[in-house]
Protein backbone atom coordinates (compact mmCIF):
# COMPACT_ATOMS: atom_id res chain seq x y z
CA UNK A 1 0.00 0.00 0.00
CA UNK A 2 1.29 3.63 -0.87
CA UNK A 3 0.71 6.30 1.21
CA UNK A 4 -2.56 7.41 0.41
CA UNK A 5 -3.81 3.33 1.23
CA UNK A 6 -4.23 3.04 -2.28
CA UNK A 7 -3.25 -0.76 -3.37
CA UNK A 8 -0.47 -0.56 -5.80
CA UNK A 9 -1.89 -2.15 -8.93
CA UNK A 10 0.76 -0.98 -11.26
CA UNK A 11 4.22 0.43 -12.13
CA UNK A 12 3.83 3.78 -14.04
CA UNK A 13 3.35 3.58 -18.13
CA UNK A 14 3.87 -0.07 -18.16
CA UNK A 15 1.22 -2.99 -17.20
CA UNK A 16 3.78 -4.48 -14.38
CA UNK A 17 6.12 -2.62 -11.82
CA UNK A 18 9.54 -2.51 -13.07
CA UNK A 19 10.45 -5.76 -11.16
CA UNK A 20 8.03 -7.75 -12.67
CA UNK A 21 9.28 -6.64 -15.94
CA UNK A 22 9.88 -9.34 -18.61
CA UNK A 23 12.63 -9.39 -21.40
CA UNK A 24 12.03 -10.54 -25.00
CA UNK A 25 13.24 -13.82 -25.79
CA UNK A 26 16.41 -13.46 -27.86
CA UNK A 27 14.32 -15.88 -30.97
CA UNK A 28 11.02 -13.83 -30.87
CA UNK A 29 13.98 -10.13 -30.59
CA UNK A 30 15.75 -11.83 -34.03
CA UNK A 31 12.34 -12.69 -35.60
CA UNK A 32 11.33 -9.15 -35.15
CA UNK A 33 14.46 -7.43 -36.17
CA UNK A 34 13.87 -8.92 -39.66
CA UNK A 35 10.47 -8.01 -40.14
CA UNK A 36 9.82 -4.86 -38.77
CA UNK A 37 12.12 -1.30 -38.14
CA UNK A 38 12.58 -1.05 -34.80
CA UNK A 39 13.79 2.08 -32.96
CA UNK A 40 14.26 2.07 -29.21
CA UNK A 41 12.23 5.14 -27.55
CA UNK A 42 12.97 7.44 -25.30
CA UNK A 43 12.50 6.59 -21.27
CA UNK A 44 9.29 7.40 -20.51
CA UNK A 45 9.06 10.10 -18.05
CA UNK A 46 8.79 9.61 -14.43
CA UNK A 47 5.47 9.27 -12.53
CA UNK A 48 6.60 12.35 -10.24
CA UNK A 49 7.83 15.04 -13.23
CA UNK A 50 4.14 14.49 -14.72
CA UNK A 51 2.52 17.87 -14.98
CA UNK A 52 -1.80 18.34 -14.48
CA UNK A 53 -3.77 21.25 -13.80
CA UNK A 54 -4.67 21.72 -10.39
CA UNK A 55 -8.02 20.72 -9.09
CA UNK A 56 -11.07 22.87 -10.77
CA UNK A 57 -13.54 21.91 -8.62
CA UNK A 58 -14.69 24.51 -6.48
CA UNK A 59 -14.50 24.23 -2.50
CA UNK A 60 -18.36 23.07 -2.08
CA UNK A 61 -18.19 20.11 -4.11
CA UNK A 62 -14.86 18.73 -2.47
CA UNK A 63 -15.86 19.93 0.88
CA UNK A 64 -19.33 17.62 0.25
CA UNK A 65 -17.48 14.75 -0.95
CA UNK A 66 -14.95 14.65 1.97
CA UNK A 67 -18.25 14.62 4.64
CA UNK A 68 -19.27 11.39 2.22
CA UNK A 69 -16.28 9.66 2.17
CA UNK A 70 -13.81 11.50 4.96
CA UNK A 71 -10.79 13.87 4.14
CA UNK A 72 -8.14 11.86 3.85
CA UNK A 73 -10.45 10.06 0.92
CA UNK A 74 -10.76 12.77 -1.56
CA UNK A 75 -7.03 12.97 -3.19
CA UNK A 76 -6.71 15.54 -5.30
CA UNK A 77 -2.29 15.10 -6.04
CA UNK A 78 -0.64 15.15 -9.28
CA UNK A 79 0.70 11.33 -9.19
CA UNK A 80 -2.94 10.27 -8.21
CA UNK A 81 -4.91 11.56 -10.27
CA UNK A 82 -2.57 10.93 -13.40
CA UNK A 83 -2.99 7.13 -12.12
CA UNK A 84 -6.54 7.07 -13.02
CA UNK A 85 -6.43 8.73 -15.87
CA UNK A 86 -6.65 5.91 -18.06
CA UNK A 87 -6.42 2.50 -18.38
CA UNK A 88 -4.15 0.33 -20.17
CA UNK A 89 -4.53 -0.03 -23.80
CA UNK A 90 -1.32 0.59 -25.71
CA UNK A 91 -2.43 4.35 -26.77
CA UNK A 92 -2.78 5.00 -22.72
CA UNK A 93 0.41 3.21 -22.32
CA UNK A 94 2.62 5.71 -24.75
CA UNK A 95 0.90 8.60 -23.74
CA UNK A 96 1.74 8.22 -19.98
CA UNK A 97 5.45 7.54 -21.26
CA UNK A 98 5.20 10.74 -22.79
CA UNK A 99 3.94 12.09 -19.77
CA UNK A 100 0.93 13.26 -21.57
CA UNK A 101 -1.61 11.18 -20.08
CA UNK A 102 -5.23 11.41 -21.09
CA UNK A 103 -7.90 13.94 -19.44
CA UNK A 104 -7.06 13.43 -16.33
CA UNK A 105 -10.04 13.19 -12.97
CA UNK A 106 -10.09 16.67 -11.05
CA UNK A 107 -10.06 13.87 -7.87
CA UNK A 108 -9.96 10.71 -6.62
CA UNK A 109 -12.46 10.10 -4.34
CA UNK A 110 -12.64 6.19 -2.23
CA UNK A 111 -15.72 5.58 -0.50
CA UNK A 112 -15.37 2.88 1.97
CA UNK A 113 -19.51 0.91 1.07
CA UNK A 114 -21.90 1.33 -1.14
CA UNK A 115 -23.74 4.04 1.44
CA UNK A 116 -20.85 6.03 0.65
CA UNK A 117 -20.94 5.28 -3.09
CA UNK A 118 -24.46 6.58 -3.26
CA UNK A 119 -23.96 9.48 -0.98
CA UNK A 120 -20.84 10.44 -3.87
CA UNK A 121 -23.61 10.07 -6.55
CA UNK A 122 -26.11 12.79 -4.89
CA UNK A 123 -22.77 15.04 -4.42
CA UNK A 124 -21.68 14.63 -8.03
CA UNK A 125 -25.44 14.72 -9.75
CA UNK A 126 -26.54 18.02 -7.78
CA UNK A 127 -23.13 19.83 -9.09
CA UNK A 128 -23.01 18.66 -12.78
CA UNK A 129 -20.13 16.50 -11.94
CA UNK A 130 -18.96 13.28 -14.25
CA UNK A 131 -18.16 9.89 -12.24
CA UNK A 132 -15.85 7.36 -13.47
CA UNK A 133 -16.10 3.96 -11.57
CA UNK A 134 -12.72 2.35 -11.08
CA UNK A 135 -11.25 -0.95 -10.24
CA UNK A 136 -8.17 -2.30 -11.68
CA UNK A 137 -7.21 0.20 -14.16
CA UNK A 138 -7.25 -2.50 -16.73
CA UNK A 139 -9.20 -1.22 -19.84
CA UNK A 140 -8.08 -1.58 -23.01
CA UNK A 141 -10.99 0.31 -24.87
CA UNK A 142 -11.13 3.49 -23.54
CA UNK A 143 -13.50 2.74 -20.73
CA UNK A 144 -12.38 4.94 -18.07
CA UNK A 145 -11.91 7.80 -20.20
CA UNK A 146 -15.31 10.02 -20.18
CA UNK A 147 -16.38 12.73 -22.27
CA UNK A 148 -16.00 15.30 -19.34
CA UNK A 149 -13.08 17.10 -18.35
CA UNK A 150 -15.42 17.87 -15.32
CA UNK A 151 -15.41 14.64 -13.86
CA UNK A 152 -13.86 12.59 -10.41
CA UNK A 153 -12.72 8.51 -10.43
CA UNK A 154 -14.81 6.48 -7.62
CA UNK A 155 -11.84 3.90 -6.70
CA UNK A 156 -13.60 1.25 -5.29
CA UNK A 157 -10.60 -0.22 -3.73
CA UNK A 158 -12.15 0.34 0.04
CA UNK A 159 -14.29 -2.41 -1.15
CA UNK A 160 -12.59 -5.00 -0.46
CA UNK A 161 -14.37 -7.99 1.24
CA UNK A 162 -15.59 -11.25 1.09
CA UNK A 163 -19.11 -10.11 2.44
CA UNK A 164 -20.85 -14.24 3.06
CA UNK A 165 -20.43 -17.44 1.53
CA UNK A 166 -22.79 -19.90 1.08
CA UNK A 167 -21.20 -23.52 0.85
CA UNK A 168 -24.40 -25.21 0.60
CA UNK A 169 -25.66 -23.42 -2.39
CA UNK A 170 -21.96 -22.93 -3.34
CA UNK A 171 -22.61 -18.81 -3.95
CA UNK A 172 -20.49 -16.27 -2.63
CA UNK A 173 -21.33 -12.23 -1.90
CA UNK A 174 -18.18 -10.23 -2.84
CA UNK A 175 -17.35 -6.40 -2.91
CA UNK A 176 -17.16 -4.86 -6.14
CA UNK A 177 -13.46 -3.81 -5.15
CA UNK A 178 -11.81 -7.10 -4.49
CA UNK A 179 -8.74 -8.02 -6.42
CA UNK A 180 -8.95 -11.18 -8.41
CA UNK A 181 -6.32 -12.84 -6.57
CA UNK A 182 -7.04 -11.95 -3.17
CA UNK A 183 -10.61 -13.10 -3.97
CA UNK A 184 -9.10 -16.29 -4.65
CA UNK A 185 -6.68 -16.43 -1.39
CA UNK A 186 -10.32 -15.75 0.66
CA UNK A 187 -12.33 -18.28 -1.34
CA UNK A 188 -9.53 -20.96 -1.42
CA UNK A 189 -9.79 -20.53 2.55
CA UNK A 190 -13.21 -22.22 2.34
CA UNK A 191 -12.18 -24.49 -0.02
CA UNK A 192 -13.88 -22.89 -3.18
CA UNK A 193 -12.85 -21.31 -6.18
CA UNK A 194 -14.82 -18.85 -9.18
CA UNK A 195 -12.48 -20.81 -11.66
CA UNK A 196 -12.42 -16.80 -13.02
CA UNK A 197 -8.57 -16.10 -14.90
CA UNK A 198 -8.84 -13.51 -17.84
CA UNK A 199 -5.02 -12.10 -18.69
CA UNK A 200 -5.71 -9.31 -16.43
CA UNK A 201 -6.27 -11.39 -13.49
CA UNK A 202 -3.27 -9.83 -11.51
CA UNK A 203 -5.03 -6.77 -11.63
CA UNK A 204 -8.68 -6.46 -12.23
CA UNK A 205 -10.90 -6.78 -9.62
CA UNK A 206 -14.59 -8.33 -9.24
CA UNK A 207 -16.55 -5.56 -9.83
CA UNK A 208 -14.71 -5.09 -12.87
CA UNK A 209 -15.41 -8.29 -14.13
CA UNK A 210 -19.14 -8.21 -13.25
CA UNK A 211 -19.24 -4.71 -15.30
CA UNK A 212 -16.83 -5.54 -18.82
CA UNK A 213 -18.67 -8.94 -18.91
CA UNK A 214 -15.17 -10.46 -18.38
CA UNK A 215 -14.83 -14.05 -19.61
CA UNK A 216 -11.21 -16.25 -18.57
CA UNK A 217 -8.59 -18.34 -19.27
CA UNK A 218 -10.71 -21.46 -17.87
CA UNK A 219 -14.24 -20.54 -19.82
CA UNK A 220 -14.50 -23.42 -21.50
CA UNK A 221 -14.91 -25.31 -18.10
CA UNK A 222 -16.17 -22.55 -15.52
CA UNK A 223 -18.27 -20.35 -18.02
CA UNK A 224 -18.07 -16.52 -18.28
CA UNK A 225 -17.90 -14.12 -15.09
CA UNK A 226 -21.32 -13.16 -16.14
CA UNK A 227 -22.66 -16.27 -16.03
CA UNK A 228 -21.42 -16.50 -12.47
CA UNK A 229 -23.75 -14.13 -11.16
CA UNK A 230 -26.49 -14.82 -9.52
CA UNK A 231 -27.02 -11.35 -8.05
CA UNK A 232 -25.55 -8.00 -7.92
CA UNK A 233 -25.88 -4.36 -5.92
CA UNK A 234 -25.63 -1.40 -7.72
CA UNK A 235 -25.99 1.78 -6.82
CA UNK A 236 -27.15 4.81 -9.43
CA UNK A 237 -28.39 8.32 -9.37
CA UNK A 238 -32.29 7.59 -9.01
CA UNK A 239 -31.17 4.76 -5.80
CA UNK A 240 -30.24 1.63 -5.29
CA UNK A 241 -31.13 -1.49 -7.31
CA UNK A 242 -30.77 -5.33 -5.68
CA UNK A 243 -31.45 -7.76 -7.88
CA UNK A 244 -31.23 -11.18 -8.00
CA UNK A 245 -33.23 -13.53 -5.34
CA UNK A 246 -33.07 -17.12 -6.57
CA UNK A 247 -30.73 -19.02 -9.09
CA UNK A 248 -33.61 -18.86 -11.55
CA UNK A 249 -36.52 -16.69 -12.18
CA UNK A 250 -39.60 -16.23 -14.60
CA UNK A 251 -40.24 -13.02 -13.04
CA UNK A 252 -39.87 -10.44 -16.31
CA UNK A 253 -36.65 -9.91 -17.90
CA UNK A 254 -34.11 -10.62 -15.69
CA UNK A 255 -32.27 -7.29 -15.09
CA UNK A 256 -28.84 -8.36 -13.81
CA UNK A 257 -28.00 -8.60 -17.17
CA UNK A 258 -29.08 -4.78 -17.69
CA UNK A 259 -25.79 -3.83 -15.62
CA UNK A 260 -23.64 -6.88 -16.33
CA UNK A 261 -21.65 -5.41 -19.20
CA UNK A 262 -22.78 -1.90 -18.68
CA UNK A 263 -19.58 -0.33 -18.03
CA UNK A 264 -20.33 2.19 -15.14
CA UNK A 265 -22.74 3.91 -17.54
CA UNK A 266 -26.30 2.81 -15.60
CA UNK A 267 -24.72 2.34 -12.16
CA UNK A 268 -21.86 1.61 -9.88
CA UNK A 269 -22.07 -2.22 -9.13
CA UNK A 270 -21.31 -2.49 -5.95
CA UNK A 271 -21.05 -5.81 -5.02
CA UNK A 272 -21.81 -9.42 -6.73
CA UNK A 273 -23.09 -12.80 -5.56
CA UNK A 274 -22.03 -15.11 -7.35
CA UNK A 275 -21.65 -19.11 -8.18
CA UNK A 276 -18.35 -20.60 -6.88
CA UNK A 277 -17.16 -24.24 -7.11
CA UNK A 278 -14.81 -26.34 -4.84
CA UNK A 279 -11.32 -25.94 -5.72
CA UNK A 280 -9.99 -28.87 -8.12
CA UNK A 281 -8.14 -31.38 -6.58
CA UNK A 282 -6.23 -31.97 -9.80
CA UNK A 283 -5.04 -29.99 -12.91
CA UNK A 284 -3.52 -31.35 -16.00
CA UNK A 285 -2.35 -29.48 -19.13
CA UNK A 286 -1.05 -30.31 -22.51
CA UNK A 287 -0.24 -29.31 -25.71
CA UNK A 288 -1.33 -30.57 -29.28
CA UNK A 289 -0.12 -29.57 -32.87
CA UNK A 290 -2.35 -29.60 -35.93
CA UNK A 291 -1.37 -28.91 -39.61
CA UNK A 292 -3.40 -26.11 -40.12
CA UNK A 293 -5.64 -23.86 -37.99
CA UNK A 294 -8.95 -24.83 -40.20
CA UNK A 295 -7.90 -28.54 -38.78
CA UNK A 296 -7.63 -27.30 -35.33
CA UNK A 297 -10.99 -25.60 -35.46
CA UNK A 298 -12.33 -28.36 -36.83
CA UNK A 299 -11.44 -30.13 -33.44
CA UNK A 300 -11.57 -27.28 -31.24
CA UNK A 301 -15.70 -27.00 -32.45
CA UNK A 302 -16.25 -31.10 -31.44
CA UNK A 303 -15.23 -31.12 -28.18
CA UNK A 304 -16.98 -27.50 -27.92
CA UNK A 305 -20.32 -28.98 -29.16
CA UNK A 306 -19.83 -32.37 -28.12
CA UNK A 307 -17.66 -33.20 -25.61
CA UNK A 308 -15.98 -33.72 -23.45
CA UNK A 309 -15.33 -30.32 -22.92
CA UNK A 310 -11.91 -29.25 -21.46
CA UNK A 311 -11.31 -26.54 -18.76
CA UNK A 312 -9.37 -24.81 -20.88
CA UNK A 313 -9.15 -25.05 -24.91
CA UNK A 314 -6.99 -22.62 -26.80
CA UNK A 315 -6.10 -22.70 -30.33
CA UNK A 316 -3.25 -20.53 -31.51
CA UNK A 317 -3.12 -20.04 -35.73
CA UNK A 318 0.16 -20.77 -37.67
CA UNK A 319 1.74 -16.84 -37.45
CA UNK A 320 0.90 -17.50 -33.56
CA UNK A 321 2.31 -20.68 -32.98
CA UNK A 322 5.56 -19.95 -35.05
CA UNK A 323 6.02 -16.74 -32.85
CA UNK A 324 5.85 -18.73 -29.15
CA UNK A 325 8.07 -21.19 -30.97
CA UNK A 326 10.89 -18.53 -31.74
CA UNK A 327 10.39 -17.21 -27.88
CA UNK A 328 10.38 -20.90 -26.84
CA UNK A 329 13.14 -22.30 -28.90
CA UNK A 330 10.91 -24.87 -30.30
CA UNK A 331 10.04 -25.95 -33.59
CA UNK A 332 6.66 -27.22 -34.12
CA UNK A 333 5.30 -25.89 -36.89
CA UNK A 334 1.37 -25.51 -37.72
CA UNK A 335 -0.70 -24.24 -35.01
CA UNK A 336 -0.64 -25.42 -31.30
CA UNK A 337 -3.40 -26.31 -29.30
CA UNK A 338 -3.48 -25.69 -25.04
CA UNK A 339 -6.22 -28.06 -23.73
CA UNK A 340 -6.36 -27.90 -19.75
CA UNK A 341 -8.12 -30.31 -17.76
CA UNK A 342 -9.15 -29.55 -13.90
CA UNK A 343 -11.73 -31.02 -11.72
CA UNK A 344 -11.80 -34.22 -8.97
CA UNK A 345 -10.57 -36.52 -11.50
CA UNK A 346 -9.22 -35.43 -14.91
CA UNK A 347 -8.06 -38.59 -16.32
CA UNK A 348 -10.74 -40.06 -17.99
CA UNK A 349 -12.18 -36.75 -19.38
CA UNK A 350 -8.21 -36.07 -20.59
CA UNK A 351 -8.48 -39.54 -22.45
CA UNK A 352 -11.50 -39.06 -23.98
CA UNK A 353 -10.23 -35.36 -25.42
CA UNK A 354 -7.22 -36.71 -26.46
CA UNK A 355 -9.11 -39.35 -28.77
CA UNK A 356 -11.30 -36.55 -30.42
CA UNK A 357 -8.60 -34.51 -30.40
CA UNK A 358 -5.85 -37.53 -32.43
CA UNK A 359 -9.15 -38.23 -34.13
CA UNK A 360 -9.23 -35.00 -36.21
CA UNK A 361 -5.42 -34.82 -36.80
CA UNK A 362 -3.57 -33.87 -33.49
CA UNK A 363 -0.51 -35.00 -32.49
CA UNK A 364 0.27 -34.82 -29.03
CA UNK A 365 2.85 -33.15 -27.39
CA UNK A 366 2.75 -33.92 -23.98
CA UNK A 367 2.17 -32.31 -20.80
CA UNK A 368 5.38 -29.89 -20.86
CA UNK A 369 3.64 -28.13 -23.34
CA UNK A 370 0.58 -27.43 -21.88
CA UNK A 371 2.53 -26.30 -18.26
CA UNK A 372 4.80 -23.91 -20.36
CA UNK A 373 1.08 -22.39 -21.34
CA UNK A 374 0.72 -22.40 -17.63
CA UNK A 375 3.47 -21.16 -16.25
CA UNK A 376 3.52 -18.06 -18.51
CA UNK A 377 -0.68 -17.64 -19.06
CA UNK A 378 0.08 -14.11 -17.49
CA UNK A 379 2.82 -12.79 -19.79
CA UNK A 380 1.34 -11.13 -22.73
CA UNK A 381 1.22 -8.08 -21.25
CA UNK A 382 4.83 -7.62 -19.74
CA UNK A 383 5.66 -8.95 -22.96
CA UNK A 384 3.82 -5.97 -24.43
CA UNK A 385 6.29 -3.96 -22.19
CA UNK A 386 9.29 -5.61 -23.37
CA UNK A 387 8.29 -4.90 -27.24
CA UNK A 388 7.21 -1.00 -26.47
CA UNK A 389 11.10 -0.71 -25.22
CA UNK A 390 12.37 -2.37 -27.94
CA UNK A 391 10.64 0.18 -30.36
CA UNK A 392 7.45 -2.00 -31.51
CA UNK A 393 4.00 -1.10 -31.57
CA UNK A 394 1.80 -4.18 -29.81
CA UNK A 395 -1.58 -4.58 -29.41
CA UNK A 396 -5.03 -6.60 -29.27
CA UNK A 397 -7.85 -6.74 -30.27
CA UNK A 398 -11.05 -9.13 -30.28
CA UNK A 399 -14.31 -10.85 -31.77
CA UNK A 400 -16.68 -14.03 -31.06
CA UNK A 401 -18.56 -15.21 -34.09
CA UNK A 402 -20.27 -18.45 -35.01
CA UNK A 403 -18.50 -21.51 -36.19
CA UNK A 404 -19.85 -21.36 -40.05
CA UNK A 405 -17.92 -17.83 -40.50
CA UNK A 406 -15.32 -17.87 -38.13
CA UNK A 407 -12.88 -18.82 -40.87
CA UNK A 408 -13.53 -15.69 -42.70
CA UNK A 409 -14.28 -13.86 -40.48
CA UNK A 410 -10.11 -14.75 -39.17
CA UNK A 411 -8.83 -14.64 -42.06
CA UNK A 412 -10.93 -11.02 -43.49
CA UNK A 413 -9.55 -9.11 -40.05
CA UNK A 414 -6.27 -10.70 -40.83
CA UNK A 415 -6.15 -9.00 -44.12
CA UNK A 416 -7.78 -5.56 -43.19
CA UNK A 417 -4.89 -5.36 -40.39
CA UNK A 418 -2.33 -6.52 -42.75
CA UNK A 419 -3.70 -3.77 -45.66
CA UNK A 420 -4.07 -1.12 -42.97
CA UNK A 421 0.35 -1.46 -42.07
CA UNK A 422 1.22 -2.16 -45.65
CA UNK A 423 5.11 -1.28 -44.55
CA UNK A 424 4.75 -4.40 -42.23
CA UNK A 425 3.24 -5.99 -39.50
CA UNK A 426 2.65 -9.12 -37.46
CA UNK A 427 -0.85 -10.41 -36.98
CA UNK A 428 -1.10 -13.17 -34.98
CA UNK A 429 -4.63 -14.87 -33.32
CA UNK A 430 -5.85 -17.60 -31.15
CA UNK A 431 -9.40 -19.06 -30.04
CA UNK A 432 -9.39 -18.96 -26.14
CA UNK A 433 -12.96 -19.07 -25.12
CA UNK A 434 -15.27 -21.63 -27.23
CA UNK A 435 -19.34 -22.01 -27.12
CA UNK A 436 -21.26 -24.75 -29.01
CA UNK A 437 -22.51 -21.88 -30.97
CA UNK A 438 -19.09 -20.81 -31.74
CA UNK A 439 -16.05 -19.40 -30.34
CA UNK A 440 -14.01 -15.86 -29.79
CA UNK A 441 -10.92 -14.33 -31.94
CA UNK A 442 -8.23 -12.55 -30.06
CA UNK A 443 -5.15 -10.97 -32.47
CA UNK A 444 -2.55 -9.35 -31.60
CA UNK A 445 -0.79 -6.98 -33.76
CA UNK A 446 3.12 -5.87 -33.75
CA UNK A 447 4.43 -3.37 -36.18
CA UNK A 448 6.82 -0.12 -36.50
CA UNK A 449 5.15 2.78 -34.81
CA UNK A 450 6.13 5.20 -37.46
CA UNK A 451 5.99 9.13 -36.46
CA UNK A 452 2.46 8.72 -35.03
CA UNK A 453 2.01 5.37 -33.99
CA UNK A 454 -1.61 6.08 -32.16
CA UNK A 455 -2.87 7.49 -35.53
CA UNK A 456 -1.47 4.26 -37.23
CA UNK A 457 -3.38 2.03 -34.71
CA UNK A 458 -6.35 4.15 -35.03
CA UNK A 459 -6.42 3.49 -38.65
CA UNK A 460 -5.44 -0.15 -37.89
CA UNK A 461 -8.51 -0.85 -35.46
CA UNK A 462 -10.85 0.75 -37.69
CA UNK A 463 -10.35 -0.91 -40.60
CA UNK A 464 -10.35 -4.36 -38.34
CA UNK A 465 -13.96 -2.98 -36.61
CA UNK A 466 -15.47 -2.88 -40.42
CA UNK A 467 -14.40 -6.03 -41.07
CA UNK A 468 -15.54 -7.64 -37.93
CA UNK A 469 -18.95 -5.50 -38.36
CA UNK A 470 -18.66 -6.95 -42.61
CA UNK A 471 -18.47 -10.09 -41.41
CA UNK A 472 -21.56 -10.59 -38.53
CA UNK A 473 -19.23 -10.51 -35.86
CA UNK A 474 -19.32 -8.76 -33.06
CA UNK A 475 -17.43 -5.71 -32.16
CA UNK A 476 -16.12 -7.32 -28.77
CA UNK A 477 -15.96 -10.45 -27.10
CA UNK A 478 -14.61 -9.38 -23.70
CA UNK A 479 -12.78 -6.32 -23.87
CA UNK A 480 -16.12 -4.09 -23.85
CA UNK A 481 -17.04 -1.05 -26.01
CA UNK A 482 -15.76 2.00 -24.15
CA UNK A 483 -14.91 5.04 -26.32
CA UNK A 484 -13.48 2.86 -28.19
CA UNK A 485 -15.68 0.66 -30.18
CA UNK A 486 -19.09 2.64 -29.75
CA UNK A 487 -19.75 3.52 -33.26
CA UNK A 488 -19.10 -0.20 -34.10
CA UNK A 489 -21.40 -1.23 -31.01
CA UNK A 490 -24.22 1.24 -32.43
CA UNK A 491 -24.12 -0.61 -36.01
CA UNK A 492 -24.17 -4.03 -34.40
CA UNK A 493 -27.38 -3.06 -32.53
CA UNK A 494 -29.52 -0.80 -34.17
CA UNK A 495 -31.35 2.21 -34.10
CA UNK A 496 -34.10 0.94 -31.95
CA UNK A 497 -31.63 -0.59 -29.58
CA UNK A 498 -29.33 2.28 -29.41
CA UNK A 499 -32.39 4.68 -28.72
CA UNK A 500 -33.64 1.46 -26.05
CA UNK A 501 -30.24 2.15 -24.14
CA UNK A 502 -30.43 5.91 -24.37
CA UNK A 503 -33.98 5.77 -22.65
CA UNK A 504 -32.67 3.80 -19.99
CA UNK A 505 -29.64 5.97 -19.52
CA UNK A 506 -31.86 8.79 -18.99
CA UNK A 507 -34.02 7.29 -16.74
CA UNK A 508 -31.47 5.84 -13.99
CA UNK A 509 -28.77 8.82 -14.45
CA UNK A 510 -30.80 11.89 -15.83
CA UNK A 511 -28.42 14.38 -15.30
CA UNK A 512 -25.70 12.27 -17.09
CA UNK A 513 -23.38 12.00 -14.28
CA UNK A 514 -22.28 8.18 -14.75
CA UNK A 515 -19.31 7.76 -17.58
CA UNK A 516 -20.38 10.31 -20.38
CA UNK A 517 -19.24 9.36 -23.68
CA UNK A 518 -18.58 5.47 -22.63
CA UNK A 519 -20.77 2.79 -24.04
CA UNK A 520 -23.82 4.40 -25.28
CA UNK A 521 -23.40 5.40 -28.08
Amino acid sequence: MNERGEASRTGWARWGTAEAARELPDGARRLLAQVLDLAPPPPAVPLAEVTLPDCELDDAVLDALRRAVGDEHVVTTAPTRARHAAGMSTPDLLRDRLGRPTLAPQAVVRPADHAEVVAVLDVCSAHGVAVVPFGGGTSVVGGLTPAAARHVTVDLGRLDRVVAVDPVSRTATLQAGLPAPRAAELLAAHGLTLGHVPQSYEYATIGGFAATRSSGQASAGYGRFDDMVTALTVATPRGTLRIGRAPASAAGPDLRQLFLGSEGTLGIITDVTVRVRPLPAQSHYEGWRFESFAAGLDAVRRLAQDGPRPTVLRLSDEIETMIGAAGSGRSDGGCLLIAGYEGADVRATAEAAADVLAAHGGVPLGPEAGQQWARHRFDAPYLRDALLDAGAFAETLETAAYWSTLPQVHDRVRQALLDALPDGALVLAHVSHVYETGASLYFTVICSPGSDPIGRWRTAKAAAGDAIVAAGATITHHHGVGADHRTWYATEIGDVAVDLLRAVKRHLDPAGTLNPGILVP
